[in-house]
């Protein structure tokens, strides 16, 4: 989820908040959001599973909310160029800010970097290591998920779809099991000291970093997100 591009995804997302734009911005071939009076209200990724995709829950506006933030930090850390096109409003579960999403982008990619500073194993068919070198292991009920179907062939975001969770939860779980050697993978240089970021540390508020002119992130909203996200793992 390496965001070296991002600044240009969020950059037209912040020019769109500023003009009170309505329409679709699409992200290349990777997905798109779409935009209502600045606002963004739903973000589609080709990476990431739909709202009817994950797991039933007691809430349907959290599942859309979940899917939408997956999709929404997968498509601020694509490549591609954004191409805005004016036109109707899509129907999403809420209108969120820029600074909302850029927040969360990088309070994941903060927490992928802890837990395993290789990104790498992002985008690699998850392979299970013949022998464990540790005596005891203890995983949550999402990495036993994935190491009891791992077959070498499948990435993290294609068991995202079909184990009905996140991408960033898949992600997250995988870099845990790559760190604790369960998983092959090249060991990433200098793992084990911190891993440098030009970034804003993620548990600081978004007024410290987020440009005047945008809106605020809307810190109830991540609260609610992250503890959702917590009991999806």
């Amino acid at each position: 989820m390496a965001d070296a591009n991002a600044g240009r995804v969020a950059g037209a997302l912040a020019s769109l908040e500023r003009e009170k734009a309505t329409g679709l911005l699409r992200v290349g071939a990777d997905g798109a959001f779409h935009v209502d009076r600045g606002a963004v209200t739903l973000a589609e990724s080709r990476h990431a599973p739909g709202p009817g995709d994950l797991p039933d829950g007691p809430d349907p506006e959290l599942a859309a909310l979940l899917a939408m933030f997956d999709a929404a930090c997968l498509l601020l850390a694509s490549r591609a160029e954004p191409a805005f096109t004016e036109g109707p409003p899509g129907a999403g579960p809420r209108r969120v800010t820029v600074a909302t999403l850029v927040h969360e982008q990088r309070r994941r990619r903060a927490l992928l970097d802890a837990a395993w500073p290789d990104g790498s194993v992002d985008v690699a068919p998850v392979a299970p290591v013949r022998r464990v070198r540790r005596q005891r292991v203890i995983l949550t009920g999402l990495q036993a998920e994935i190491l009891l179907n791992a077959d070498g062939r499948r990435t993290p975001p294609q068991f995202a779809r079909e184990l009905g969770r996140t991408v960033f939860a898949c992600l997250l779980a995988v870099r845990g099991l790559a760190a604790a050697s369960l998983v092959r993978t090249g060991p990433p240089d200098g793992f084990g000291a911190a891993p440098v970021r030009d970034e804003v540390p993620a548990d600081r508020a978004s007024a410290d970093w987020a440009p005047a002119d945008w809106a605020p992130a809307d810190h109830d909203l991540l609260v609610r997100l992250h503890a959702a996200l917590v009991e999806l793992r």
